[in-house]
């Protein structure tokens, strides 16, 4: 999977980006068929110590899905924009395959009939 990192308003260094596609890349293990995607690395302004915000954006055939992770560190906040994706892709393709299953009964159903 070809995955572009982006970092607003500062240099991410070349240790951060390797890191984030090494995390988007495992995907691939849940979803073969991932086209591309795009990380956003970002300071936020507030207070807290929690600023910094890493967001997913990977294409699969038909959709998109996105995450968003904050935390203390880029690393720490990709780590759980990573697992929102793999969460929905498990969702994803339980969707797809509920989906195909039904389909396959509607025929087999339409079958029968004739």
């Amino acid at each position: 999977m070809n995955i572009t990192v982006q970092s607003i308003k500062f240099n991410a260094d070349q240790k951060l980006i390797e890191f984030i596609r090494r995390k988007t890349g495992k995907l691939n293990q849940f979803l073969d068929s991932i086209i591309g995607g795009e990380c956003y690395l970002r300071l936020e302004n507030v207070d807290d110590e929690s600023n910094k915000v890493s967001e997913i954006k990977i294409n699969i055939p038909g959709s998109q899905l996105f995450a968003k992770g904050q935390a203390k560190s880029f690393e720490e906040a990709t780590d759980i924009a990573v697992e929102s994706l793999r969460r929905q892709i498990n969702k994803h393709k339980t969707k797809t395959k509920t989906q195909a299953s039904n389909h396959k009964e509607i025929l087999t159903t339409e079958e029968e009939e004739y």
